[in-house]
Order: structure tokens, then sequence, then C-alpha cells
């Protein structure tokens, strides 16, 4: 995962703030009470007999104060700027073009710089948030941050209507076609010419706005509205457990017996599953409340912001044309034969004749090979080698540099990110190395976001920002470097652990995504016409999952609450947060097939496509690359990477068993 801010309204951060239920210190001030870095856990060296490294700050953090001193001020400079776009609007015919550009310069210069500054702060806050839990000084220094950056929002809404106005009194269409006319005038190195993407999306996001008033009372709302929503369906779901053992008094989280379907024993999955279950029954009236709530919510808006389909918003977001997404998701469906016929074998292996939902984690194979800290850096170097020196050099620098937080401990956060600084161009990696091959490709994922970052180091800050559907390009094709490589280094148990664990992988990221797009899509078309019972959300997640799964999983052992599961649901900024992995995944495979075709061009090739995703749609820049991504036989070229290891598990699992 990666966490980027744009205007500084991160959804990995926002999430982690909004979990606090804490208020922030009012727009502008700065937290009296923030930690030192240089007392915390971030900026330790790792002692010489090979203890895992943690992060270095002490560069970063000297800069804070000024970058927050600096923000207010510019954040406070903006409504006089957009007072004189007003004006200058106003003045219809009489304006000289040169004060127009002098203007637009201005305020464009003003955002960003604030986009970045914006940037730098979340990372800085959300990283130490991460490794220090419990100290509630930065989820207040977040919930700061949001709250100084509330206003850019209706910034962005009055901007639109001043440049449309603007345009149109220079005898210039709103939209493309205009913007084209009015930059032909303008020099290459202005920032006005560098920012043509941004200023087209701004002119075509016009459609879709509603009144200056309208979209503030709608930002206003969100957080004792929407937002209120998720916040409640991630409190409950993080308190939520049950009683393990009746013998010892132990009890487990839902989050711990979610974790137990990797167990190697079905009779501790089978449990966990259940147990599971009954805490979602438990709960369920409150959980359909919430997602009733989210969903009605963002129904409202859409239909006020004139979207006709509730895809619209998330194609738009994700950059992406209907086309491009209808040939993904035929290329998925077109695929889930071939994923049905690893998950029968697989439940062969496990001795059943279908599997249940609570067996597709199930470990088959043993992984037996531990790599040290030392090791799995010079395993991903090496790797990355193969591909370009330049990738292998940068993940050098980042193990050396102290990019990487890779010690498990307490008031830690667990799973792993990577965040950057770009007013450094620096980087941080989060992670909970354990010494296994998975925490080895996890690091290579995230070293892969970095990279991503550093190919736009020199753009302007609001150019690096990139779509969802491009965000989990890098780092899952430096994932597929690695994990590629170990398969074909591997031999008997091992190998086949690890090929298993390819395929189980990729089952959730198209077999499993595919079945969340579909609940979703219905989930919309049911909620226009009023609320959901928990019985009638539970029977469009199992109809979701048969049409994906089959006859591979047991049909009366499927999972009906994974619409509670799921948060992504719930937030009104993430509305079919799931298609974009899939599209992530696929892309990823699909660059890494041509890779193979064509190694010693494709590194500039892949280095150029990286640096464009922050300044095009996904069409057009993977149109410039060569790819059309509005066919199936794109995605499909990504996918026949994985035929011939379902070949090989097929064959190679015939005679394995597991407990």
């Amino acid at each position: 995962m990666t966490a980027r801010t744009g205007w500084g309204k991160d959804r990995l951060i926002r999430a982690a703030a909004n979990e606090s239920g804490s208020r922030g210190t009012a727009s502008g001030e700065v937290s009296p009470d923030l930690p030192d870095p240089s007392e915390q856990g971030s900026s330790e060296r790792g002692s010489q007999n090979g203890s895992l490294p943690r992060w270095d700050f002490s560069e970063i953090s000297k800069s804070i104060p000024a970058q927050r001193e600096e923000t207010g001020q510019l954040i406070g400079e903006i409504p006089d700027i957009l007072r004189k776009g007003e004006q200058l609007a106003e003045e219809t015919g009489t304006q000289s073009n040169s004060s127009v550009v002098s203007w637009l310069e201005t305020y464009l210069q003003k955002v960003d710089r604030i986009a970045g500054l914006l940037d730098e702060q979340f990372s800085y806050a959300y990283c130490n948030y991460t490794i220090a839990t419990s100290d509630s000084a930065w989820i207040r220094e977040i919930n700061r941050l949001e709250e100084q950056s509330m206003p850019l929002s209706g910034y962005s809404t009055r901007f639109r209507l001043i440049f449309r106005d603007i345009l149109r009194n220079l005898s210039l269409t709103p939209d493309s076609s205009g913007l084209k006319k009015f930059l032909a005038q303008l020099p290459a190195e202005s920032i006005i010419q560098r920012l043509e993407y941004f200023l087209q999306r701004e002119l075509e996001g016009l459609e879709h706005q509603m009144s200056p008033e309208l979209e503030d009372l709608a930002s206003d709302l969100q957080r004792s509205a929407g937002d209120a929503w998720g916040r409640l369906q991630s409190s409950m779901s993080s308190e939520m457990n049950c009683r393990w053992n009746d013998v010892t008094g132990e009890t487990k989280t839902v989050v711990e017996l979610r974790n137990l379907a990797f167990s190697p024993s079905r009779q501790v999955r089978e449990k966990a599953y259940h147990l599971e279950l009954s805490l979602w029954k438990r709960h369920e009236t409150a959980f359909a409340a919430a997602l009733n709530g989210v969903k009605g919510n963002s129904i409202s808006l859409y239909n006020r912001r004139n979207y006709p389909d509730m895809l619209d918003p998330s194609l738009r977001s994700s950059r992406i044309s209907r086309k491009t997404l209808d040939s993904l998701i035929q290329a998925m469906e077109d695929a889930l034969p071939m994923f049905r016929r690893y998950l029968k074998r697989k439940a062969s292996c496990l001795g059943q004749k279908t599997l249940a939902f609570y067996d597709l984690f199930a470990p088959v194979g043993e992984q037996t090979e531990e790599f040290s800290y030392r090791e799995a850096e010079e395993f991903i170097v090496d790797r990355f080698n193969s591909f370009s020196p330049d990738l292998g050099e940068f993940a050098r620098n980042a193990f050396k540099n102290r990019w990487i937080d890779a010690q498990p401990r307490s008031g830690k956060v667990g799973g792993a990110y990577m965040t950057d600084f770009p007013l450094h161009d620096e980087a941080r990696i989060l992670a909970n190395f354990d010494g296994s091959f998975s925490a080895v490709s996890t690091l290579a994922h995230e070293l892969g976001h970095a990279y991503h970052s550093a190919q736009l180091e020199g753009l302007d800050f609001i150019n690096r920002d990139y779509p969802m559907t491009l965000a989990e390009t890098a780092s899952t094709f430096c994932e597929t470097i690695v994990y590629h490589s170990a398969i074909e280094q591997a031999r008997g148990d091992g190998k086949l652990a690890l090929v298993e664990g390819l395929l189980m992988e990729n089952t959730q990221v198209i077999v499993d995504i595919l079945s969340r797009f579909r609940f979703e899509r219905s989930l919309f078309q049911a909620r226009q016409n009023g609320e959901l019972s928990p019985h009638e959300l539970n029977e469009l997640m199992l109809d979701a999952q048969r049409e994906t799964y089959g006859d591979a999983v047991d049909d009366s052992l499927r999972h009906p609450y994974m619409w509670a599961v799921k948060g992504h649901y719930y937030s009104t900024d993430l509305a079919f947060y799931n298609y974009p992995y899939a599209f992530g995944q696929l892309f990823a495979l699909g660059l890494y097939s041509q890779f193979r075709e064509n190694p010693g061009e494709f590194p500039e090739t892949y280095r150029n496509l990286l640096r464009n995703t922050g300044t095009m749609s996904a069409v057009d820049l993977c149109r410039m690359a060569g790819f059309d991504i509005e066919t199936p036989d794109f995605w499909k070229s990504g996918l026949s990477m994985l035929e011939p290891y379902v070949e090989w598990f097929e064959n190679a699992a015939g005679n394995q068993r597991s407990s």
C-alpha cells in the first residue's frame, strides 16, 4: 500500500485519524505537544549485532516546524487570490491576457506548494503515529492537518468557476479545446503549461459540481455524516471479540479469528470461521445501518452532481474509461475457469471434495527457507538488478539510508506501507520483518512504491498525484520480479508453497475482487430503492460469491458477511475501491510479460510510464507506452502468465495432502 496525499487528504491517514474520534487543534495552529522524534523509536539506530533497523528522521524532523508555519501562511493567502480572480472574471472583455496569466500562475504556484507541504507533514505525522499508536499527540496532529486542509475543497470549487468564466471572457470554450488555445500563447516553461492535465480535469469537474454553497455544506457535513458511518464500522470491528477457549478463558478479536484462516489445521480454521460469523451476526443491525447510511449518502451526492451511473465517480477518480473497465472485467470473468481449476486441486490437496471459504488461505506445501534482514536486502537488490541497475541501486540506497522501519514491536501497527516525503525526495517504508519469504516479498512491494515516487522527482507536486489504478503498478511489478525469480530457483515442497502462494494471492485479487465488485454494483442498484436488511445484504454477497467462485467453493460454506468485513464499503470516498486492485495486479503482470519479451528496451519505457502517471489518463498513458487497455487482450496477456503455474500446480500437487 502507498500513502499519497495530493491536497493532503490521504485515504490511509484519514482512516487512522477518523478512528480516534478526536478533534484537532484549530486550523492554522501548531500543536505544541508533539513528541520529539529523537526520543522515539523512529530515530534509533539498530545495533551492530544484526537487529532490525528503525527509521531515521533526523533531517526531516528539523524542517517540520517551518513547514507548518509556511502551510498556514499559504492557505491564508488563497482567499485573497480567489477574490482577485473573481474580479478578473467579472470584468468581461476588459482584462488583459497578461493579467490573467499572472493571476493563474500565482494561484497554481501557491496550491502546488501547499500540496507538497501537506504531503510531507501528513507523511511525517502518520509515520510517527504508526510506530507509537498509543501516543495521542500524533493523532491530534493528523486531525489538525485534516482540519487545516478542509477549506481547500471549497477553494477548488471556486477556482473552477473562476477559470471557466475567465476563459469565456477570452472568447474561449471552458473545455479541453479552449484550454489548448489558451495554453498555445504561453511559454513552455510556464507552470500553467506543466499543469495542463490538472487544469483539464478541473474544467471537467464543472460538469459534476454543485453550487459552491452546496459543496461547502457537503464538505462540512462529511465528517458527521458519511465519515461517521465509516468510523462506526471501524471502531466496532476492531473491538469485537469472543471466547476462544472455555477452559483458559482465552478470547480472540474478530481480526485474530480472520487471521486463523491461514492456520494449517482445518479444525482451527473451521472453528474460527464459525465464531467469526457469529460475531458479525450479533452486530449485523449496526453494520447494515452503517452501510445503508454510507451508500445513501453517496447516492444523494452523486445524483446532485449529475452522475448518471454510480460507477462514474470511481471511473473519474481512477482516470479510466468505461471501456477500459468493461475490458478488465471481461478478462477477469474469462479467467474464472482457470482459477477454479486451481481451487479444485487445492481442495484435493486438503483432502476435501470442495473448498470451504475458510480453506482459501490454508497453506499447501511448506516454505522453510528463512532470511536474515541482510540476506533479504541482498536477495532483493540482486533481483532488482536483473531488471535494471538503477532499480537495484535505488533499493540499496533505501536500505543504506534507513528508509525502512522493519522491527516489529509493541505500539507499532501491523502490515506494511510506503509514504513519500516530496520536499526531501525521500520515502519511508513500514514493515514487520519476520524472516519469511512473504516478508521479503512485502519489502520488494513497498520498495516498488518508493521507486515509483523517485521517478516523479523534479515534477510539480500536483503532477505527482496519480490514481489508485496506477498506484500499485510499480509495487506489484517489483514483487513479481522477486516472486517469479524465487519460484524459478525453488525446489520440492518449497516451490509448491511458493506457487500455491502466488496463485492464492492472485485468486484474491481476481476472483474475490470480482465478487466484491459485483456485490457493490448490486448494492448501489438496490439501495436506490430503499434500505436493505442484513438478510438482503447477505444474499447479495452470497450471490456475488456464487457467480465468481462457482462450484470451487462449497455453496453452504461461503462468507455472507464480507460486506461487514471490508472497510472500503464504508467510505464515501472509496466507492468501488475493489477493481483498482485487479487493475494494478494485471497491469503489472502485463508489463512484466512485455519486459520478458524485450528486456533490453523495456526498462526505459517503464520509467517513462511511471513518470507520467500523474499527468495523463491511464488510457493515454498506456497508449503512449504502446499498450491498449481498452481491449481485453492486454489484460489477458497478464493473466496468461498465471496459466503455466496453474498447470504446474495441478501436476505437482497431485499427491500432496495437508491436515
